[in-house]
């Protein structure tokens, strides 16, 4: 009778294990479809941008769509920096955008370090009336800024496209809280050995804040290399005119007729290339840097 229930019991445990295993399956059969479907919802325009660049202009317009060209064709990417200066262009482009990364992350990491670690009359209130500009939005400020450019003189230069970018208060809270992660005793026992202020940010700070400086760094660039509106503003000639501002030069060219679209996305694919190379090399301590501040809460 013992081993009748024991059996029993045994048996109920058995299925309830299966169900479960059999729900588990489901879950991650349902995630991994909807995670494949925006996969490809997001992959699919960048995959027709490249189709469409190695077309011909017939080709572009046929129906149904053929998403392999035939015959493939790389004369919009020669065309491309003819046409327009988009040597210009793309020099403008990486040019601002390596000024705007690099001043961003250093005045956060110093403003960062100094609210983390410094103890000076007002800081907490300082830090909170800075992180409250996060809170206006960018439309408000695009005109103030603007005049200021004006006052100074500063239209249609490059310090109007870099030096007000170089202030973030996001990047300052996001490193002060990274900063706060790191436990004191390294700080303690290097200033015992005589290390001073910036010695122990310079040679310990830094070197353990290496995944949140790599998001922040890719973040920045990011943003800076897409940013339209700022530099469309305060540029007026082709000179100092970003890639952004740039490819709307190819409307101008087209005003009358029907645009190139393969030189457009042949433009737009170079383009985005140092935005790819930018997010492959950082991969590794983005990754890192998400999965520290999990665990560090």
């Amino acid at each position: 009778m013992r081993a009748d229930k024991e059996q029993g019991v045994s048996e109920i445990l058995l299925r309830s294990k299966r169900k479960r295993a059999r729900k588990e399956l489901l879950l991650k059969t349902a995630a991994y479809f909807f995670l494949t479907l925006g996969g490809i919802s997001m992959i699919l325009p960048f995959l027709w941008m490249i189709s469409t660049s190695l077309k011909e202009a017939q080709a572009i317009y046929t129906f149904p769509p053929k998403w392999i060209p035939d015959p493939v064709i790389f004369e919009a990417y020669i065309k491309v920096w003819k046409i327009v200066p988009f040597a210009r262009f793309y020099f403008n482009s990486i040019f601002v955008a390596f000024c705007v990364t690099a001043g961003q992350v250093m005045t956060s990491a110093f403003a960062g370090y100094a609210f983390s670690r410094l103890r000076f009359p007002g800081r907490d209130k300082l830090f909170f009336a800075y992180l409250a500009t996060m809170m206006i939005p960018y439309s408000v400020i695009l005109v103030p800024v603007y005049i200021l450019m004006v006052y100074f003189r500063w239209i249609d230069s490059y310090k109007a496209l870099i030096l007000p970018a170089m202030f973030t208060a996001y990047g300052t809270f996001m490193l002060r809280q990274f900063f706060m992660s790191i436990p004191r005793d390294l700080e303690d026992a290097a200033r015992i050995d005589g290390c001073s202020l910036f010695g122990i940010f310079w040679k310990i700070i830094l070197p353990l804040s290496k995944p949140a400086l790599a998001t922040l760094t890719m973040f920045t660039f990011m943003a800076s290399w897409n940013n339209f509106m700022w530099p469309l503003l305060v540029t007026n000639s082709t000179e100092k005119a970003t890639l952004p501002v740039g490819l709307s030069y190819f409307q101008e060219v087209y005003q009358y007729t029907q645009p190139d679209w393969s030189l457009l996305m042949a433009g737009s694919l170079l383009a985005v290339l140092p935005v790819i190379i930018v997010f492959v090399f950082n991969q590794r301590f983005f990754v890192e840097g998400i999965k520290l501040t999990g665990i560090k809460g």
